[in-house]
């Protein structure tokens, strides 16, 4: 019988996927689930973007397109990133299938056996598993409840080592919706200007999801200096409610985007025409459709956290931006629900589901054992009544 290669092994299915198909499974069976689990903006991108697709359906050219982008995605993109305070020339630009793509090939350019990269913890679930998978080492740097869930200089400084290859940045933070101010991505950057030799990837895919009026701060608006060796990442999947288009941008050094247009020219060859087309009209039209769901997760935030406020021993730093909260439940832990004990969050997560027909990712998905995932991006009116269950659960709790 022929075998897989052992670097399989290091491949483990997604968490959030895995509970999200199991969601979805209970559903067609007539379970009533409300779902808290993956991140899917739950808006629909403008007619524009629609029109655009429609556009390049009518006049495809049957022909294979350019392995960086098309010429009109990565104007618009550059055109975008430029009214942000990024400049880029096409030679530093490249497209991929989402930004996932862009982060795999980036870290599969740049990483030999045993190479360090390190990145904050609650991190989203995908970081260890692909560094794991193309033979790095993940250092995670933990930041608790305590801290909001922000790393601090020093805490960086100190996991920095002669190994270190990377750091992962991901500003707005999946899982926890916490975002940086100025101040903490400058500090961050002081650290990183004294090692030149690191990488780093900046995850930039919900830069247009900031709330209360924080603003979008990146390493490079503090440290400009750090432009060739950081790989922005960019998306249409939450700022656009585009997560199935599957298109993702890259912006670095002529040497990096380069270095992922050979990978893709020898993997997937191009990223689909119809959706970049879409893509292209995303970047470069009107934002308003985009601006009027980032104001509506601030109000959906603001729901979250009252019915939090209702669960004696929950905390949960203030969700800045993207659209997910992440309460520490460890108070529940010791404690029972219809006579079975809690110890772990997984606990918690399969007790709602089983009994509250209500589905949460656990911490452990993300590096935080204390906690679980709540995506909020969700009709009012579900959000709400899946808010009601989360509550009627913790309040039903007994010490025994």
């Amino acid at each position: 019988m022929p075998q897989l290669a052992q670097r399989m092994a290091k491949s483990k299915e997604s968490a959030i996927i895995e509970i999200a198909n199991k969601a979805r499974k209970l559903k067609a069976e007539g379970r009533d689930i409300i779902s808290f689990s993956i991140g899917v903006p739950n808006f629909l991108p403008a007619a524009h973007v629609k029109e655009a697709a429609h556009h390049e359906i009518e006049y495809d050219k049957g022909t294979y397109l350019p392995g960086r982008g098309t010429e009109q995605l990565i104007n618009a993109f550059i055109k975008r990133m430029g009214e942000n305070g990024f400049n880029y020339t096409t030679e530093e630009v490249v497209v991929g299938n989402g930004g996932k793509d862009i982060l795999f090939k980036g870290l599969l350019a740049v990483l030999e056996e045993g190479d360090e990269v390190a990145f904050p913890s609650p991190y989203w679930s995908s970081y260890p598993d692909m560094v794991e998978f193309l033979g790095g080492k993940p250092v995670c740097i933990q930041a608790s409840a305590e801290q909001n869930y922000k790393i601090t200089a020093a805490q960086l400084e100190q996991a920095i080592t002669e190994k270190t290859k990377v750091f992962l940045f991901n500003n707005p933070n999946n899982p926890t919706g916490m975002a940086y101010t100025e101040e903490e991505v400058h500090a961050l950057g002081e650290v990183l200007v004294k090692h030149p030799d690191i990488w780093i990837f900046s995850d930039d895919i919900y830069d247009r999801m900031i709330f209360d009026d924080l603003g979008f701060q990146h390493l490079l608006k503090t440290h400009p200096i750090l432009k060739e060796r950081t790989l922005m990442m960019q998306s249409i999947s939450k700022n656009y409610g585009m997560p199935g288009w599957r298109v993702g941008v890259g912006a670095s050094s002529a040497q990096m985007a380069k270095a992922i247009v050979t990978l893709n020219g020898q993997s997937v060859t191009n990223v689909c025409g119809v959706a970049q087309a879409a893509a292209a009209a995303a970047f470069e039209e009107s934002q308003d459709f985009s601006d009027t769901a980032r104001d509506e997760f601030a109000k959906k935030r603001d729901m979250v956290l009252k019915y939090f406020a209702k669960v004696e021993g929950l905390k949960c730093p203030k969700p800045q931006g993207a659209f997910y909260a992440f309460p520490d439940v460890s108070s529940a832990f010791g404690m029972f629900y219809k006579g079975a004990e809690i110890k772990t969050a997984t606990d918690i997560c399969k007790m709602l589901l089983e009994h509250k027909n209500l589905a949460c990712v656990p911490g452990e998905a993300f590096g935080e054992p204390k906690a679980l995932r709540i995506s909020y991006a969700l009709p009012f009116d579900k959000l709400e009544e899946g808010l009601e269950r989360f509550v009627a659960f913790f309040n039903d709790l007994e010490e025994k």
